[in-house]
């Protein structure tokens, strides 16, 4: 199939060009700078320089590339993310997710494309209830600020691609990205943090986690080119895990101290209302619907061993 991959030099765009080159794919793939075009041919794609929120140029430049499937992968996440500053450091991010789809939906609309796939988060549920959330459960949409506008710009992201006549709209709801290049590595910011003994557990961190390899996470977007019903799909792990879990193990397998214990009130003034939200009730979500419908089995089916393979 020919593919038009926006996003396609950001983490997971970069591991999914060779896999659609391997699955003999034509590749166009989307950069917003004209000096990430060599990165894209050294992959295999056709470089195309366009910015989402041009919505005449990039209408242009999705109908000149003829795709049969639109992949979005667009984000503007930071290297390092502050608690205390998320909402200025997901700005252009939630606007992507808004504004920056509804114009790339038009193109693929306009470009004839049968199918978009389209990245989504698998950490945005409503809170309480089941550990591990299936698709049909609720977004925490009335979740308070600065979580608040990012929610809503997900729940805008996974309509626009969902529910437009004429397109096979497929969104993946990634869990939390761990591998090379993720800031979950060794040198990534949450492993710094971690190495630094500056991510504690916050109270009895009852807050769930789920992760997903990010080769696996690229694995499962090329089954979704051609595999399962239009829809919403966890692509997770096969085990949630709490934080008083699973942050003492991966600074483990970093070769760091044990992370430090820190009571609610205390992490509240330090990274705010969102950080103990993450530590202390966040839910996790189920990907067996993924699993049953797309065929998706991933390669590491846990943290626990995804982890040691990652950072040994």
């Amino acid at each position: 199939m020919r593919v038009f991959v926006a996003g396609a030099t950001g983490v997971l765009g970069r591991r999914l060009l060779p896999l659609l080159r391997e699955a003999g794919h034509e590749v166009v793939g989307m950069t917003r700078t004209q000096d990430k075009t060599r990165m894209l041919e050294e992959a295999g794609a056709e470089p195309v320089v366009c910015d989402a929120f041009d919505r005449d140029g990039l209408r242009d430049a999705v109908v000149a590339a003829r795709p049969e499937v639109v992949v979005h992968e667009l984000t503007d996440i930071p290297d390092a993310i502050d608690p205390r500053k998320f909402a200025e450091q997901f700005e252009t991010t939630d606007r992507l997710r808004s504004e920056g789809t509804r114009n790339l939906v038009d193109a693929a609309v306009a470009a004839g494309a049968r199918r978009i796939v389209a990245q989504s988060i698998g950490f945005a549920y409503e809170p309480g209830g089941q550990r591990a959330k299936s698709e049909d459960e609720s977004l925490y949409l009335d979740a308070p600020e600065p979580w608040h506008r990012s929610v809503h710009a997900i729940h805008d992201l996974e309509q626009a691609v969902t529910g437009t006549r004429g397109i096979d709209g497929v969104v993946l709801r990634y869990g939390f990205f761990y591998g090379t290049d993720t800031a979950y590595a060794f040198d990534g910011s949450i492993g710094q943090l971690v190495r630094k003994r500056r991510m504690p557990i916050v109270g009895r961190g009852t807050g769930v986690y789920s992760f997903i390899h990010i080769e696996d996470a690229a694995r499962a977007t090329v089954l979704a080119l051609d595999r399962g019903a239009p829809g919403v799909y966890n692509v997770v792990d096969d085990e949630p895990a709490l934080v008083g879990e699973w942050l003492p193990l991966y600074a483990e397998a970093l070769r760091a101290k044990p992370p430090r214990r820190v009571p609610v009130f205390l992490a509240r003034l330090v990274a705010g209302a969102y950080g103990v939200y993450v530590m202390t009730a966040l839910p996790g979500a189920s990907n067996a619907k993924a699993k049953a419908e797309l065929g998706f089995e991933p390669r590491y089916p846990s943290w626990r061993q995804g982890f040691g393979e990652a950072l040994g």
